[in-house]
């Protein structure tokens, strides 16, 4: 391994915060990090890192030589790209990461597609609910669901995402069709709830076009939009929905839009995103196949609510 790699892998050991990590990530063993950065200091002659049986931290040199790695990573990228887009027809590892239930009910379609238009072009494709460092990990494309609060990520809109009130036809010969807001809050309801989301109301905008907020009455709580879905689908609870996540269940009738007439705030749209604007032709051209299959203005999950545009506008 020359010293170009090692210090790529001390850039690695620093942003993903731990020898383990890097070492996960590059699918190696723990100590072969740890003897390349060895290696790396002695081969400059100079300490990188002060190291404790649970942590490290950088040396001053250390510092300077992981903002030098950041440049040659860059600059790295910057010539395999070049190079790339000079290839008549999109080869290489396309790298993606992205929520399980985005990629199951939209990725996956297209990437299948894709390789059939491109069979020089490899996909590996993770499916990860946390949000992942793109940079440090490698990932040509990530696809989540709202912005990414790093501004150094180029992210780009795929589609809007709106919110649906729903439960099964089971609960409402239960509980009844509630008329009013206040009638629903009253409902036993499922919920998102995570580390750092808990849901426990709906946005709503009233007659005079003010935001207002109702906390509703969450008997069961999840971090997982398809668990939520199954909850509904058994009839002892109502759910507050992305459009995304649904396939077939209120064609099919198996759930059943609750307050039509309710005008909801929009949920965080869908969003594509990139470390670099120079994307290589195959990042380019997934990212237009996965815009061109979702549709921009009215999405595909759309089709599976009939009427969606006339529900939850007030």
């Amino acid at each position: 391994m020359d010293t170009t790699s090692r210090l790529l892998m001390l850039l690695d050991v620093v942003e993903l915060g731990s020898f383990a990590n890097a070492a996960q990530t590059k699918n190696i063993d723990r100590s072969v990090i740890s003897k390349q950065i060895s290696r790396l200091e002695d081969d400059l002659g100079v300490r990188l890192l002060n190291r404790t049986t649970r942590s490290f931290s950088l040396t001053a040199a250390g510092a300077e030589m992981v903002k030098k790695a950041r440049e040659l990573r860059d600059l790295l990228g910057q010539t395999v790209r070049l190079a790339e887009n000079y290839h008549q027809e999109p080869r290489g590892v396309l790298k993606i990461t992205s929520s399980s239930i985005i990629a199951k009910l939209y990725l996956q379609p297209v990437i299948n597609d894709f390789q059939k238009r491109f069979p020089q072009v490899e996909v590996e494709l993770r499916l990860d609910d946390r949000v992942v460092d793109i940079v440090a990990e490698g990932f040509d494309l990530a696809f989540r669901v709202g912005e990414p609060k790093d501004s150094t990520l180029i992210a780009r809109k795929i589609a809007r995402n709106r919110l649906a009130i729903l439960a099964s036809p089971e609960f409402i010969n239960t509980y009844g069709a509630p008329k009013t807001i206040d009638e629903l809050a009253l409902l036993p309801a499922a919920t998102y709830a995570s580390n750092s989301l808990r849901v426990n109301s709906i946005n709503y905008i009233d007659k005079d076009g003010n935001h207002k907020e109702k906390t509703i009455k969450s008997v069961f709580r999840a971090n997982d939009g398809e668990v939520l879905l199954l909850k509904a689908l058994s009839g002892t609870a109502f759910i507050v929905l992305p459009s995304f996540i649904l396939a077939k269940e209120v064609i099919d009738g198996q759930l059943v839009p609750l307050l039509p007439s309710l005008h909801l705030s929009d949920f965080s749209a869908m969003y594509a995103v990139y470390p670099h604007r120079d994307l290589p032709v195959r990042t380019r051209l997934f990212f237009d196949a996965v815009r061109e299959h979702i549709g921009k203005d009215s999405p595909i999950w759309e089709n599976n609510i009939p009427n969606f545009e006339q529900l939850y506008q007030g």
